[in-house]
């Protein structure tokens, strides 16, 4: 009988050798990364995917008449030093994405062809790569977990939070029309990873390169403050390791003049990987999940130099299900953000109180509420803070929950 796995369910590999085939009814490109107990690639070789089809244990096979893509994984020759393989999904086309069409995989013996195990992840929405599932070593043996983790930044968002260095040049060979569309989670346009292993295999299909930005380098910590952009985002990592435990979300406003004090709520509201909320830190609730978030309290006016409302987020004291925190400030009596001036929102390191990243809002809007920044926890545990900075119709924290869940 073949095992069918939910999100989160494991089991035993009973082949030494297997293949793991993704379907969906639109066309998929399959990849494997091998990483290391660090959660990241030892070099861009360990990044399996179509124009770079050989790995060490790790091979890509591309769709052919009656075979979907596919990564085998032979066990026996995965180096020691491998902790697990990781296989993903990308669409081919770039501006579709998996809503309504989650896609299947099917783990078989690579050497019989038997079905072992298939998964189908949960409903997705703006998905449009996927960590699908992972093959992992655990006290000597080996297993498959069902991971199903939607990135919304194709899969070159994926291989960057694994450590894959991706090239901000357009020349050819380009990747699949459906893995490059960010560097670093939330960068929105597509690219090609660096072929540090042998990637010039002439594709045997056509092949569109999408449009390049200007750059898709990978933001981080390591050259100091950083400053955002609307749709900016930075890694909370420095030397290609977490930086930071212990963060603080300073945000602050000023009353736009004629003398009208403006009372603005800041919140934190924490969701799971499904983006249904877990928790909210407000005004009324000061501090959740046993203090790892704790809201400063209530400014009623905006007025006064620094910060007029600040949220610390203890990262490691998260619950493992909380997956993304969105900072929001809704109007509670109703003024508009026409009537607020300089707002902003900042980062800044709890412990030294050094201001690492800020996002000023340069615009304003004549709506009650507005989303400042996510910060996300992407699979390899690494923290992304993006600005968002998109104004909704929403005078309560209980009201700003759906417009930030669909902005995770």
């Amino acid at each position: 009988m073949t095992t069918v796995l939910t999100q989160g369910g494991n089991a035993p590999l009973t082949a030494a050798r297997v293949t793991v085939e993704v379907t969906a009814p639109k066309a998929l490109d399959v990849s494997g990364l091998l990483l290391t107990e660090s959660g990241k690639v030892r070099s861009d070789a360990d990044f399996v995917f179509f124009n770079a089809p050989n790995g060490p244990g790790v091979t890509h096979r591309p769709a052919s008449a009656g075979s979907p893509d596919a990564i085998t994984v032979d066990t026996g020759a995965v180096p020691a030093g491998i902790d697990k393989i990781v296989v993903t999904a990308s669409l081919d086309d770039a501006g579709a994405t998996f809503a309504g069409t989650e896609p299947t995989a099917t783990l078989r013996d690579a050497d019989t062809g038997a079905v072992l195990l298939t998964f189908t992840p949960p409903r997705l929405t703006r998905e449009t790569a996927l960590v699908v599932v992972e093959v992992y070593r655990r006290a000597g043996a080996w297993k498959v977990r069902a991971v199903g983790q939607g990135y919304a930044n194709g899969l070159a968002g994926i291989a960057t939070d694994f450590g894959v260095s991706v090239d901000d040049s357009p020349a050819p060979p380009p990747m699949p029309t459906s893995a490059p569309t960010a560097s670093a989670p939330a960068a929105p346009a597509p690219t090609a990873p660096a072929a540090a292993a042998p990637a010039t295999a002439t594709p045997p299909r056509p092949v569109t390169p999408p449009a390049v930005p200007a750059s898709l380098t990978k933001v981080t910590l390591d050259k100091g403050k950083v400053s955002l952009a609307k749709g900016g985002s930075v890694s909370l990592e420095k030397a290609g390791k977490p930086f930071l435990s212990a963060i603080r979300m300073g945000l602050g406003w000023e009353p736009a003049g004629r003398g009208r004090n403006v009372d603005l709520d800041a919140s934190c509201i924490a969701f799971d990987a499904q983006r249904n909320k877990i928790e909210t830190a407000w005004f009324m609730k000061l501090s959740i999940f046993n203090g790892a978030i704790a809201h400063s309290g209530d400014n009623l006016t905006g007025e006064g130099a620094g910060d007029d409302e600040s949220i610390t987020v203890h990262l490691e004291g998260l619950p493992p299900e909380v997956c993304g925190l969105v900072f929001v400030v809704n109007s509670f009596s109703g003024q508009k953000f026409t009537d607020v001036k300089n707002a902003y929102c900042r980062l800044l390191d709890a412990g030294s109180g050094q201001e690492l990243v800020r996002f000023d809002l340069t615009t304003s809007e004549p709506q009650t509420g507005v989303v400042m920044c996510k910060l996300v926890r992407q699979y390899s545990g690494e923290w992304v803070m993006t600005a968002i900075g998109e104004y909704v119709s929403a005078k309560t924290a209980r009201a700003m929950v759906k417009p930030a869940s669909a902005m995770l």
